[in-house]
Order: structure tokens, then C-alpha cells, then sequence
């Protein structure tokens, strides 16, 4: 019986090569973006969980109370992981993770800039890293080795057996590799190209003790049985014991927690101290936006079909009186949506790999399909199953249900002139699609919005570099050469890139500062000297730092105008700020400048003198020269005194870019979806247009022949799918209004909703439905009426 379906289904597609092509690429389109919204948020959800002890590994958080406000943060004090594991029996094993650091390795002629972390022996015992070579015991217990990545190994040894062999860290360091480590997936959050050790770390100088620096991440191993709460219960006053010790002037009210590492990348934004929010918001909108065109696919399915009902109830009919009941009926028509379905799959599929690698430049992933995976085609042929129920169920029931007395002696009359089924699936079609619209005008318009921000700092023509090898010994030679070059207008050395933040603190005090004033954040910035005319901040009052003019400036503060506010300073000139345990002396106030998130409200700023410490150089280039040859000057001068080292830059304004980036991918997405929701749904009207054309053949054949216009048949075909169209606008709005009035609450910085984003949204749903109606409307409108009433 089976078999005998597929062979009446196989025969009604080739029977009907249009309607049967149509409903395909509507399904095949729909599943296409469903699976890749649904590749991409598999590869969320499973991130970080693939570590064998992931149920046990937890990371060290923080929170506290911050002028009215419970914030939450992951970074801690290096001294945090040794303590605990040292104080608290139910640790099993810890590591501090300390990623993102840049050195040069050598390797006989090769040298290569690559991405180090460092970490605690316990990283192995936690992580599940596999090892391709060597012993997973005792590894990086000293300062003298190193565990590489396989793709790393390639890199720097070839061909060569890598266990033994020396490399050299930065100019001076040799360390000896131990194992080569599985390279970090995808599905990972920790990357980095090799390992060392925290004694290495402590060797350059990079660790210390103070609990008021939290500047790593702390990981722990809960022994098995361990109750979370009980020890988080346990553990939330450590940071306080340790820092209200003695005379110190700050009295942290810091609480440390145990937070499930598995849910750090999905929940990585506290709420109220609490991580309840962050990417997982991503993944609830990005559902619901896969479900919906997947949706919208199968609506236009059970359109298109339900359209062919006339066609299709005599051969009903016919059945009926011979002998078929309902449910073998309901079964059929299963089965040849089953059918549609599983070639509209195949198509999906090939639409999936011709498009995944500009998806992936997108979303910024690797994703990819497993194609000889056994789960994979399980997913996939249940996923088409379910679609093919989906989209068949109601075409299946409406055309099940035709009586065959009627059928059969032709009087089938199924146009009902009111809100029909139909109509109703038109609507939830283009309402999806108005909403996908809307909220893809909205989310341009915040970024451009946004991008118009002033930055409080000019980006033309300003490069950065960090500081390695030789040149932070080198810094007043380099300076002096770079600007006698001509090839730059001036330079600074600061303690990170004027796009970011590497630090902030509280504790600061200043005349007429009371307590709580010392639990106010600032973001922290540095410079040696002329900060103002190289990066391009506005002086307000005062003048800038510059340590070769006023030798006292090593003790020299700027503060930004909301740090001015903060403080209640009326006159902050000459006053004293003491912070980081020294007293600075204000000589200048600059306008806020933006060095975080542009989204955000700015954050209090205090830029020190040199006696804080620097990462990156910038230098303006000198806009009379060519580019080019401007940074073949800079690059020989840099070479000049840091021989050992490649030359690398950043464009400040493509740093800037880089922070819109989740924002724009977001805005890119849901524009895609739109436009293929809007597609699909315009198959939809086709069908519909074409099912009442088809129901009103004689209709419109009476009444050209009483001498109605092709204009007024066009008019009389359109007007009921106008209003469709104008329904789904009035439904749509308020919907899009307040999921988007929620997008926008998690930015400081917003536009507020205009009316004219809901006006250019239903003009184009308008414009589109126009032009898909009028061609079909026109069509049935030049149809000869004589064949039409030929059978009267």
C-alpha cells in the first residue's frame, strides 16, 4: 500500500512540474535557513560542554554592590586559585588560565608571533585537551616547558618530532616542549596556540599577590559529591579576609562564587549580580526566527496545495466511491508531502554547503556538517519527517473531507468570501515577515546611530603597535627617530590601544571624597606624553600630560569630564587624586572619549602619567605622504630597534569597526531571514491568487463578457490579498514595536522607535505583494472568457 502511494505521488509531481518546482524551492528555502540558524545555535549550545569533567568544573566569580547597583565579573586575583586550593578540601584540582598573550617563538631560522596561556599543572586533570604526543603527566610543573598545538607544531617544526626540542620565548627564554597538544575546536572557548607555565609567567615578572588586582580567571574541580551551594556558602568571604586586612583604606564587600564553567558562554551577563543573561538571548531570538521561516515555508506549502483543490477533489472523489475511507486518504496526501519534502531536503542540503562558507565569515564560526555522521542523518530525515507532516497535515485533512457526490457532478465550491483558513496563513506569513523587517531597520538604524557617536578622539591616520622585544628599552630612541622621520606627526606610548580598556579599579579617594566614593569604578588609561594632540582628545581646561617638558608629570593626572562629575570636583585643576596607592596631581580635564562598548553609557576615566605602566605605542601618520611608504619608514625604524621582532600595526578606526561586529552579524541575519521570509510568503499570494483566479474562472468570464476592463478584474482579484497584506501590517507593528523596544533596553546609547521604520516596512510588504498579485491577476484577466463557459 505503502509503495502504491509513493508511486501516486511520485506520478501527481511529475504530473504537475510547476506547482510541484514551486512548492520544493518554498520548503527547500525554508529548511535551508532553519538547519543553518540551527547548525550555528547547536554550535552555542554545546560550547564548552565537550570536557569529559564538565559537570565538576567551575569558574570563580565575583560580585558586589556598586552605587546602588549588584554587578558580577569572572576576573580574580592570580593569589585566588592556589588559596582555595590550599584552604578548601573539596577542591579536587585548579588552574589560573591567563590567555591572549602575544610572543615571539624561535625555532632555528622560524619565528612566529603566536598566542600563549598560561596555567596551573591542573589544567590537564580539568580540561579535555587530548594529547597527541607525549606524557600527560607531570607537564608544565617548571618554568622551562611548554605544551604546543598540533597546528602549531606544524608551524614551527614541520616534519620534526617536536618532543625535546628548545624553543625560544621572546628574545631570552628557552623552554622545552613536553607534548603536542590537540588543537582547540570550534566548540571551544579557551584558544591559544601553546601552553606554559605559571613559573614561567612569574619569571617575567607577570605574577603577584595582591588581592586587589583581579586580572585572571580562576577554574576549579569540585570532588565528586561536592554540594554548590554548600561550598559557595563556604568560600564567598575569602576575597574580604584577604584584602580588609591591616590599615588598608578599601573595605572590599566583595562575594566570590562557584559558577558552572559549561554555562559561561551562553550566560555570560549578570543581571543584578547574577548570570541570568548574555548569548542565551541570542539563541531564544535566533529559535524563534528559525521557526518562523520554517513556518512561513510550510503556510506556503499547504497554500499551494490547498490552491490545486479543484484539480484535485473529482480524483477524491473517484476514490471515495470506490471504496477509500478518510484516514487511507489523509495518508496519501501525507505521504506526497512526505515526498516534496524529502526532495526539497536534498535541495536544502546543496543550498547549506553553497552558502555555509559565507555564513561562517558571518557568524564568525567554523561550522560545518558532518556528512558521514550517523546522528546527522537522523537529525536530518527526522527534521524532514516532521516538515513533511507539518506542511501536508492541513492540505491533507481539507482535501480528505470533499464529499464525492459534489466532487463528482462539479459543484466544488470552495471560495468563501470572509477571512477563509487561507487568508488567515497569509496573514501569519507576511506578519512574520513585517516583523523580520522591522526589526532589521531598527537594528541598522542603531548601528548607524551609533557609528555617528562622537568618539572623543580622532581615528584618521592613528596606528597602534604593542610593545615587544627591545622596545620598551628602546621607546625614547624609537620616539625621537619616528618623529625626525616625517613619516609621523607625533607619538605616545599608553597603557593599552585607545579602543580599549585593559584595566579599571575603585578605592580612589580626593578632597571632600566620602566612603562609598571608593566603591566608584574607573577606567583606567596611561601616557607619557602628548595624548592630546596624538590621539585627538579636546582639551577642556588645564593642558596634557608631557613628561620631557615638566619632569613632575610622572605624578600627572588627566581626568575625562564624567570622572570630573563623578568626583564633584568644581575646580579639579591642581587637585590630588590618590589611587593605586600614589597620589596624582590633576594639570587637565579632556572631553569623555570612548574606549569600551560604543552601545554603553561612557564610564568615569582617569589617564595617569608614566609612573603607571604601558602595552602599545600610537603614532599618527603624516597625511602629506603616501600610506605606503609612511609604513615602510615606520616598519624600517622599528626593525632598527627591535631586530628580533616582525613589524605589526592597527588601524585604530578598523579597531573601532571590530566593535560593532556581533551588532551588525545580528542586523546582516535577520535581514537574510527577511527577505527570504518575504519570498517565500510571496509564493504564498501566488498560490492564493492563483487558487481564487482558478475558483472564479466563470466569475471573471461573465463579466469581461459584460464588458468589465481587465484593469477592474485586476482591481476586483487584488483588493482581498491588499488587505490581507494590510492586516498583517496592523498585527505585525505593535509586535515588532515591543520586541525591538526590549532589543534596545540592553543599550545605554539607543535610538528611540519612529513611526517612519513601520511606514517603510508596510510600504515595501505593500510594494511586493503589488507586483506578485498583478501578475497573476493580469494573467487571469486576458484569459479567453469562451473557454471558460464552453461547458455551460
Amino acid at each position: 500500500m505503502i509503495k502504491n502511494y509513493i508511486k501516486i505521488a511520485w506520478r501527481n509531481l511529475l504530473k504537475n512540474k510547476t506547482f510541484s518546482f514551486i512548492n520544493i524551492i518554498g520548503l527547500a528555502i525554508g529548511m535551508a535557513g532553519a538547519l543553518l540558524i540551527a547548525l550555528w545555535l547547536q554550535n552555542m549550545l554545546t560550547m564548552d560542554r565537550f570536557h569529559e569533567k564538565s559537570d565538576r568544573l567551575y569558574i570563580i566569580s565575583n560580585h558586589d554592590t556598586y552605587q546602588g547597583e549588584i554587578h558580577a565579573w569572572t576576573n580574580t586575583p592570580k593569589i585566588m586559585g592556589p588559596t582555595l586550593k590550599n584552604d578548601f578540601p573539596e577542591i579536587e584540582s585548579f588552574s589560573r588560565i591567563d590567555d591572549g598573550n602575544e610572543f615571539l617563538t624561535t625555532y632555528g631560522n622560524k619565528k612566529l608571533v603566536s598566542s600563549a596561556s598560561f596555567v596551573d599543572p591542573g589544567f590537564f586533570k580539568m580540561f579535555s585537551y587530548p594529547l597527541v604526543i607525549g606524557d600527560k603527566t607531570n607537564l608544565l610543573k617548571d618554568a622551562n616547558s611548554v605544551v604546543i598545538t598540533e597546528k602549531y607544531a606544524k608551524s614551527l617544526f614541520g616534519d620534526e618530532d617536536p618532543i625535546g626540542k628548545s624553543i625560544k620565548i621572546e628574545s631570552d627564554n628557552l623552554v622545552t616542549v613536553q607534548a603536542v597538544i590537540k588543537d582547540p575546536t570550534s566548540y571551544s572557548s579557551i584558544q591559544f596556540d601553546y601552553l606554559l607555565s605559571w613559573d614561567f609567567a612569574k619569571k617575567l615578572g607577570f605574577v603577584d599577590e595582591n588581592w586587589s588586582n583581579n586580572s585572571t580567571y580562576t577554574y576549579i574541580l569540585l570532588k565528586e559529591g561536592t554540594s554548590l551551594s554548600k561550598f559557595n556558602n563556604k568560600i564567598k568571604l575569602v576575597s574580604q579576609k584577604h584584602v580588609n586586612v591591616g590599615n588598608n583604606k578599601i573595605k572590599s564587600t566583595n562575594e566570590i562564587f562557584a559558577f558552572p564553567y559549561k554555562d559561561t558562554y551562553l550566560y555570560n551577563k549578570s543581571i543584578n549580580g547574577a548570570y541570568t543573561a548574555g548569548r542565551i538571548q541570542l539563541v531564544h531570538l535566533f529559535t524563534w526566527i528559525g521557526a518562523f521561516i520554517l513556518l512561513v515555508a510550510c503556510i506556503n506549502f499547504m497554500n499551494l496545495s490547498t490552491a490545486r483543490s479543484e484539480r484535485r477533489a473529482k480524483e477524491v472523489g473517484v476514490r471515495k466511491v470506490v471504496g477509500a475511507d478518510r484516514k487511507s486518504l489523509i495518508f496519501q496526501f501525507i505521504v506526497e508531502s512526505i515526498l516534496i519534502s524529502f526532495a526539497a531536503m536534498i535541495v536544502a542540503i546543496i543550498c547549506i554547503l553553497l552558502v555555509l562558507p559565507a555564513f561562517n565569515n558571518l557568524v564568525e564560526k567554523n561550522l560545518t556538517i558532518s556528512v558521514l555522521s550517523g546522528s546527522t542523518w537522523l537529525f536530518l530525515i527526522g527534521f524532514t519527517l516532521l516538515t513533511g507532516v507539518l506542511a501536508g497535515s492541513y492540505p491533507a485533512f481539507f482535501l480528505s473531507a470533499f464529499k464525492p457526490l459534489k466532487t463528482l457532478k462539479g459543484k466544488l465550491n470552495t471560495y468563501n468570501k470572509g477571512i477563509s483558513v487561507r487568508s488567515i496563513l497569509v496573514i501569519i506569513q507576511f506578519s512574520l515577515a513585517i516583523i523580520l523587517t522591522i526589526a532589521t531597520i531598527i537594528v541598522s538604524q542603531q548601528i548607524r546611530h551609533t557609528k555617528d557617536r562622537d568618539r572623543g578622539y580622532n581615528d584618521n591616520g592613528l596606528l597602534t603597535s604593542r610593545f615587544s622585544g627591545e622596545l620598551d628599552k628602546n621607546y625614547l630612541s624609537l620616539r625621537n627617530e619616528l618623529l625626525a622621520s616625517n613619516a609621523v606627526l607625533s607619538v605616545s606610548k599608553n597603557m593599552s590601544p585607545v579602543t580599549d580598556r585593559y584595566s579599571n579599579g575603585w578605592g580612589f579617594s580626593w578632597p571632600g571624597s566620602n566612603e562609598s566614593d571608593k566603591k566608584i569604578s574607573f577606567n583606567r588609561f596611561s601616557t607619557d606624553a602628548d595624548a592630546v594632540k596624538n590621539l585627538g582628545f579636546t582639551l577642556v581646561t588645564g593642558r596634557d600630560i608631557d613628561v620631557y617638558k615638566y619632569k613632575t608629570d610622572s605624578n600627572a593626572m588627566l581626568l575625562t569630564e564624567t570622572a570630573v562629575r563623578k568626583m564633584r570636583l568644581q575646580n579639579p585643576l591642581g587637585q590630588t587624586i590618590n589611587g593605586d596607592g600614589k597620589d596624582w596631581t590633576v594639570v587637565g580635564v579632556i572631553k569623555d572619549f570612548i574606549v569600551e562598548s560604543p552601545f554603553d553609557e561612557i564610564i568615569p576615566m582617569v589617564i595617569f602619567g608614566p609612573r603607571s605602566w604601558f602595552t602599545n605605542i600610537h603614532y599618527r601618520l603624516n597625511p602629506n605622504n603616501d600610506t605606503a611608504t609612511n609604513l615602510k619608514t615606520i616598519a624600517a625604524i622599528f626593525k632598527k630597534f627591535n631586530p628580533d621582532y616582525p613589524f605589526e600595526y592597527k588601524f585604530i578606526d578598523k579597531n573601532f569597526e571590530t566593535k560593532f561586529k556581533e551588532t551588525q552579524s545580528i542586523g546582516t541575519i535577520s535581514m537574510l531571514f527577511a527577505g527570504l521570509t518575504i519570498f517565500i510568503s510571496c509564493l504564498g499570494l501566488f498560490a492564493l491568487i492563483a487558487y481564487m483566479a482558478e475558483t472564479r474562472m466563470k466569475e471573471i468570464a461573465v463579466r469581461k463578457v459584460l464588458g468589465a476592463s481587465i484593469a477592474q478584474i485586476t482591481a476586483l482579484l487584488s483588493t482581498d490579498f491588499l488587505k490581507l497584506v494590510i492586516i498583517a501590517i496592523l498585527i505585525a507593528s505593535p509586535i515588532a514595536w515591543w520586541t525591538m523596544d526590549m532589543w534596545l533596553k540592553d543599550y545605554s546609547y539607543r535610538i528611540e522607535i519612529q513611526w517612519q521604520y513601520f511606514g517603510i516596512a508596510g510600504l515595501m510588504a505593500i510594494i511586493i505583494s503589488l507586483v506578485t498579485i498583478s501578475y497573476q491577476a493580469i494573467r487571469a484577466a486576458l484569459g479567453n472568457p469562451v473557454d471558460s463557459l464552453r461547458d455551460e
